[in-house]
């Protein structure tokens, strides 16, 4: 995009972390900036910080699993901005049980966040992006999850492995029609953010209090191993950063963690070389 300035972007799961980095990057262009957050008290505070700051800020409380809740993000989007140039589907929540202990709340808990939320996105967002005829982007998070393989994070792994493909087939059929809508994936590794306390969040009829017996030693481990990861790594501004240059560039593939492009080259060789997939724990863990 050749100016950020008085343009409007949209991002979910914006009260904190990457979403709320990405945020305070759009108000630091000079954009407007719609909020989109299931956490209420923290929605309401980043909305005052950045007002704070000069900024065109709307907040709107909203449930990315919801498709009422994302087309009325969509329409008041419209009503108080009359248009949408930047698509942040930022929203996402983490599991860390193995397979075969996560329950049934926990798919459809964590499957209803991170894929259904980019899909209700896609279907209220790009029909207004196409029709205003202008120059936009689209980011979806997706996760170094999403290109590799790996123990743990099964449910998780599985939806980002599936919102990179929807990414790229959205990139596609943008292309096939000659939009002007631009597409990008993100997957970053580890980030300083909340991720791990992502229950918080968490709808109380998905999260039964005899829903899971009590975690496997291993369960244990495996969160243990995520949180001192996490701990570690990136900031979310430092993810931004790269993100907008992405965007700059008309990036596809966004990968600000260098060691995933390793971990990406050994499944690929993987696949092609007929081998089983290579067992390898990210440096991060260790």
């Amino acid at each position: 995009m050749e100016s950020y300035k008085g343009k409007v972007a949209v991002i979910t799961g914006a009260a904190s972390g990457i979403g709320r980095a990405l945020a305070d990057r759009c108000v630091k262009e000079g954009m407007k900036v719609v909020l989109a957050d299931v956490e209420e008290v923290a929605l309401q505070n980043a909305e005052r910080e950045l007002r704070a700051k000069g900024a065109g800020v709307l907040a709107v409380l909203t449930d990315v699993s919801k498709e009422s809740d994302v087309q009325a993000l969509a329409r008041q989007t419209v009503d108080a901005y009359g248009a949408v140039h930047l698509l942040f589907n930022n929203a996402g929540v983490g599991s860390g049980a193995l397979l075969w202990t996560s329950t049934v709340a926990d798919w459809q808990w964590v499957m209803s966040v991170n894929l259904w939320g980019p899909i209700h996105a896609i279907r209220a967002f790009v029909p207004i992006m196409l029709e205003q005829q202008t120059e936009c982007h689209i980011v979806n998070t997706a996760s170094r999850a999403g290109l590799e393989t790996g123990p743990g994070l099964g449910i998780y792994r599985m939806t980002k492995h599936a919102l990179v493909s929807m990414s790229e087939t959205l990139s596609h059929e943008l292309k096939m029609i000659q939009s002007s809508i631009g597409v990008s994936v993100l997957c970053p590794g580890f980030v300083r953010t909340q991720i791990c306390d992502a229950h918080r969040n968490r709808p109380t009829e998905l999260s039964g209090p005899n829903d899971r017996e009590m975690p496997s030693p291993m369960d244990i481990q495996l969160d243990q191993m995520m949180r001192k990861a996490v701990s570690n790594g990136m900031t979310p501004e430092e993810v931004a950063d790269i993100t907008f240059a992405a965007i700059q560039n008309r990036q596809f593939y966004i990968l600000p963690d260098p060691e995933a492009k390793q971990a990406v080259q050994v499944r690929l060789e993987d696949i092609l070389n007929d081998r089983n997939p290579s067992f390898l724990i990210p440096a991060a863990f260790n």
